[in-house]
């Protein structure tokens, strides 16, 4: 289950607290601050993925129990995610500068309200689970298949009202100013599907499933992958959603909360937070749409597909985390108030530098994903994981690398547009890009298994058509980030004195990035063919080697991204900063 994330701003001089505008360099070091946390998270999601591989491989279960989390994930998302919390926070902002009880009022009943939609739609997929599983989700597999992913739902379908309220908790500590139980709570999903893949998994295995209306005859040993049961991984996801609430409670304490359950829609404020509310659970429901049509049209495809896809979206995730939404969170609040002075000049200037800094990764990543991307998946080789399923989720892989550059702008771009009070243009943008992600996949699936089939590959699941579903994905993310750029420097490109969106060096960035890039990417091909050398162990050394180069050659070609992100470093060696300083 995906949490909101906690947007906490270092502060910085005086005047720029009071403007809530920080210059470049202090938005790179709130956008490190911020890293140090999605770092934290993704390292966690890394063990998770590699626990999950050995324990259940790509096995029917595990696709199971992934397509389960789907409905889950959508419901959190339009009822409490991110689109609540950043609702919810400016509202509360202003209700409680009047008047502090009033504020207490306001949250009790955004909380019940919240509460009570996530309640009501958790009963009807529980009730309608076994024909949203069999026509939305998972119309390909067998009836034994599709049961199982059914119950698991049904299990699951707490998780969305736990977190309607825990979520809710996290957007008033951060109101307070208290960030640190909430960024401790974004890491309890992975930390309780960790505990339930150890512990529960193996238990659960010597004893019946509980609760979920399971039919009779429908529990079989599908659920089970050697000694573990996925049963084990559905009770870890409800234990991670109690830990997330559970763990922010003394933050509650500490601030004197006065909640209680309120279910009043007339309180000041609660329909404003709705309204404000609409456009963005728009856009991250497109968003959960393209999963669940992913797992729908990789459902039809071979055992192993959605398992496949998925982690190999868990792995570009974990590098967009760093490059991209970390920088994101740390430049909205600046984009905001500099908006709302009219300087447009400091808009554009912020805008570029933030943009720049993310290309100068992207472009990188994608070349490494590509080049070392069966190297990278081996760590999980084992257990249950095999080098088949290795080299199936590298093919994936390799084609999400094609849009970590887009999908790390789009972290900027949705953010510029919001600081202009435009939640709507990236939610039409996202909405048409969404239908051409669905178009694309059903004919890059088509297309590539076609190929497979004419070329006769004898192990079609490593070049499976689920590679067209991330392709697509990619493709799409791409273009979409384009559009943005293109609709906001038509927008305000004419405002202040600085053309366009600064663009002159942005184009140099790319160009010369893209030099190095290319230079890595042939070395790290070179090593692979000259080692003798397999597994992760090729991976550390063309991480090294590779991340040697690129700065190496991004310093010569003088980038000035490597340079500030290297600053901080080269400071605290004499010998180096002097060799710089010459």
């Amino acid at each position: 289950m995906t949490e909101p994330q906690p947007q906490a701003t270092p502060p910085g001089p005086p005047d720029n607290e009071r403007s809530g505008a920080l210059s470049n360099a202090q938005i790179a070091r709130a956008a490190l601050l911020m890293l140090m946390g999605f770092l934290a998270s993704g390292v966690l999601g890394f063990v998770r993925t590699a626990v999950l591989s050995a324990q259940f491989g790509t096995s029917p279960a595990h696709d199971a129990f992934i397509a389960a989390q789907r409905i889950p994930e959508l419901i959190f998302v339009l009822v409490a995610g991110g689109a609540l919390g950043s609702s919810f926070i400016p509202i509360y902002a202003r209700v409680r500068e009047r008047d502090d009880q009033e504020a207490w009022r306001f949250a009790s009943a955004v909380m019940t309200l919240s509460a009570i939609a996530a309640a009501i739609l958790g009963v009807v997929v529980i009730v309608l689970a076994d024909p949203i599983v069999q026509i939305v989700l998972y119309p390909g597999r067998s009836i034994a298949e599709q049961a199982l992913a059914a119950h698991l739902m049904r299990l699951m379908m707490v998780t969305p009202f736990i977190f309607s309220i825990s979520g809710l908790v996290m957007g008033i500590l951060q109101s307070h100013g208290l960030f640190f139980l909430p960024s401790l709570a974004i890491s309890m999903n992975s930390l309780g599907i960790i505990f339930g893949a150890l512990v529960l998994a193996p238990l659960t295995a010597t004893m019946p499933a509980i609760f979920g209306f399971l039919p009779m005859g429908a529990y079989l040993p599908l659920d089970q992958v050697q000694n573990a049961s996925v049963y084990g991984l559905t009770y870890g996801a409800i234990s991670s959603a109690v830990l997330h609430l559970v763990v922010q409670l003394p933050g509650l304490w500490q601030i004197r909360a006065r909640l209680r359950p309120l279910p009043n829609w007339r309180i000041p404020g609660v329909l404003d937070v709705l309204r404000l509310m609409g456009p963005r659970i728009l856009g991250q429901g497109v968003v959960q749409i393209n999963f669940v049509v992913n797992v729908n049209l990789s459902s039809n495809m071979a055992e192993g597909s959605v398992v496949a896809l998925q982690t190999a979206f868990n792995l570009m995730f974990f590098a967009l985390g760093i490059i991209g939404q970390s920088v994101g969170s740390a430049i909205f609040p600046t984009l905001s108030a500099l908006h709302a002075r009219q300087d447009w000049d400091g808009y554009k200037t912020r805008l570029s530098s933030a943009m720049r800094n993310v290309l100068f990764l992207a472009i990188p990543a994608t070349a490494a994903f590509i080049v070392l991307g069966v190297p990278i998946v081996s760590v999980f080789e084992n257990g249950a994981w095999t080098r088949t399923d290795t080299e199936a989720t590298a093919w994936a892989l390799a084609f999400y690398a094609i849009g970590i550059a887009g999908f790390a702008l789009l972290e900027i771009l949705s953010r510029a547009f919001y600081a202009l009070e435009d939640t709507w243009t990236p939610v039409l943008i996202g909405t048409l890009s969404m239908v051409s992600n669905i178009v694309l996949s059903i004919l890059f699936a088509a297309l590539f298994e076609a190929v497979s089939e004419a070329v006769g590959d004898p192990q079609p699941f490593i070049r499976g058509p689920f590679g067209g579903l991330a392709l697509a994905n990619a493709l799409t993310t791409l273009v979409e980030s384009i559009v943005l750029y293109v609709l906001l420097r038509r927008r305000i490109g004419t405002l202040g004195s600085i053309p366009g969106l600064d663009d002159r060096p942005t184009q140099r960035t790319i160009t010369r990035t893209s030099i190095a890039t290319l230079v890595m990417g042939i070395v790290l091909w070179l090593l692979q063919v000259i080692l003798p050398l397999d597994g992760f162990v090729m991976a550390i050394i063309g991480a090294v080697v590779g991340g040697s180069l690129f700065f190496a050659l991004a310093l010569t070609l003088r980038i000035p991204e490597a340079t500030d992100l290297l600053n901080p470093f080269i400071k605290r060696i004499p010998i180096v900063k002097n060799l710089f300083a010459r």
